[in-house]
């Protein structure tokens, strides 16, 4: 059986391994490790306004479309 150890013990040792960063705002300034996640946001959000709006002004006129087409079956 190997050696265990209960837990609090395990993340003790586990949280004294793990230093905190120092914060400096240049190392703030060159870390680039979120760019491209906030690029793809960015990208995602625009193709999101876009398609709304782009629904928006087709529902419109599909509404128009099928109103036409209700009427004439109807008067028919």
């Amino acid at each position: 059986m190997q050696n265990c150890e209960p837990a609090p013990a395990a993340f003790a040792k586990s949280a004294a391994l793990v230093k905190p960063a120092a914060f400096t705002p240049a190392l703030f300034i060159r870390d680039e490790s979120g760019q491209d996640l906030i690029e793809y946001v960015l990208v995602a959000g625009l193709i999101g306004v876009g398609a709304v709006t782009a629904m928006t002004n087709l529902g419109g006129k599909l509404r128009n479309v099928f109103n036409a087409i209700s009427n004439s079956l109807a008067s028919s």
